[in-house]
């Protein structure tokens, strides 16, 4: 008689397989191929300012920023490319527009890619031939950077409006007039505010091409309006495999981008989760103050460098189940908390003890992880009822 396994199903890791595409080197930073996704944002500073950009250039590297865009508008801010290009931690992309004279700027001056924007750089394709060799001799990929905003009036006349075929034909003409001079070290982005525009854009482009892509919902709004269209348009994209970088367009500071991009990653298991609260919804069932429990357990963790997932449970219905499934985790009611260990109940806490036995129950684990050479990593904490 066949035994039949009673266990717990193994849960898929991912969403879909990765979109072939071709691998280009942005820098050290690879992208497509079999390169993890990566999270880009732009600097807010005049490029010019080169104190001013090296400074949030590093702010964004701390907050995890892998590839940096500056804008190049001006003679000034060209000149400033190559000190900045030198002195940041991480690769530089010069984003040009009207004057293709900035490309070769950009190029000469060592920065890890350029974006150029095929709607507004007018005598842009009569200067092919010259940038991609450029280009081509300096190993400085392209990123051909579509926009609904600033979308060639042709294609406008064409179509009517941005819509996600205009999107596609404008990326893969300018595509096309650099692979006729054999250079196809290129990326591409359609972007578009419309998240279901954005998504049928880069569907359709995905279809087409092999080339990596770079995600974004452009002009994406204020943050939580932002976080929420980005949120959904690149996790409909990246959980069909379509997607090889990713920026998220925030009406806020840089960081705050890279952020939530960072988070859109990890919940699609892209990325090794970091710190990670997963709270119960209010409700009814409750007998603990849960928001008050999150916010508490989040700072008394926060800066921890190993992946640990803690869950904070607020009702005995979800609780004990939730707490089980992480490693550690506590099942809160009647004004205590039994904490669990790797699913073992190792105590039970008065209520006005539960965030200090967290903290420390997560101090021990993190410090028996960093021994065993679990440290590469990053916490998740999950808290809910």
């Amino acid at each position: 008689m066949t035994a039949i396994s009673l266990g717990m199903p193994d849960v898929p890791t991912k969403l879909a397989d990765r979109r072939v595409s071709r691998k280009i080197q942005v820098g050290p930073v690879a992208v497509g191929g079999d390169a993890p996704v990566s999270v880009q944002s732009m600097t807010t500073t005049r490029t010019s300012d080169i104190g001013a950009t090296l400074q949030q250039i590093a702010e964004l590297t701390a907050s995890g920023c892998q590839i940096v865009r500056v804008a190049c508008p001006t003679q000034d801010d060209a000149d400033a490319l190559p000190v900045i290009a030198r002195k940041s931690q991480i690769p530089v992309i010069a984003d040009i527009h009207f004057q293709p004279k900035y490309v070769f700027a950009a190029i000469d001056a060592g920065c890890a890619a350029v974006r150029v924007n095929p709607g507004n750089i007018k005598q842009f394709d009569d200067q092919v031939k010259e940038i991609a060799k450029a280009a081509g001799d300096a190993g400085t990929p392209i990123r051909i950077g579509v926009n609904a905003g600033s979308l060639d009036r042709r294609l406008l006349q064409k179509y009517g409006k941005a819509t996600p075929e205009a999107l596609v034909e404008s990326a893969l003409w300018e595509a096309s007039l650099f692979e006729e001079h054999g250079f196809r070290d290129i990326k591409i982005s359609v972007k578009h505010n419309d998240p279901v525009v954005m998504v049928n854009a880069y569907r359709q482009l995905a279809a087409q091409c092999d080339y990596p892509l770079h995600l974004g919902v452009t002009e994406a709004g204020p943050a939580f309006q932002g976080t929420i269209k980005s949120a959904v348009a690149f996790g409909a994209l990246l959980s069909e495999g379509i997607g090889d970088t990713i920026r998220v367009s925030l009406s806020a500071p840089p960081a705050e981008e890279v952020k939530v991009g960072i988070s859109i990653l990890e919940s699609l298991n892209l990325r090794q989760r970091r710190l990670e609260i997963v709270s119960c919804p209010s409700c009814g069932r409750a007998q603990v103050d849960v928001y008050k429990l999150a916010d508490e357990v989040t700072a008394g963790l926060d800066g921890m460098e190993v992946p640990l997932r803690v869950a904070v449970m607020g009702c005995v219905v979800n609780g004990p189940g939730e707490a089980r499934e992480a490693d550690l985790g506590v099942a809160s009611g009647n004004g205590k908390g039994q904490i669990f260990v790797k699913g073992e109940v190792i105590k039970t806490v008065p209520e006005s003890k539960i965030v200090e036995t967290l903290i420390e129950e997560a101090m021990k684990i993190a410090e028996q992880m960093e021994k065993d050479g679990i440290a590469s990593g990053e916490p998740t904490v999950a808290i809910a009822g």
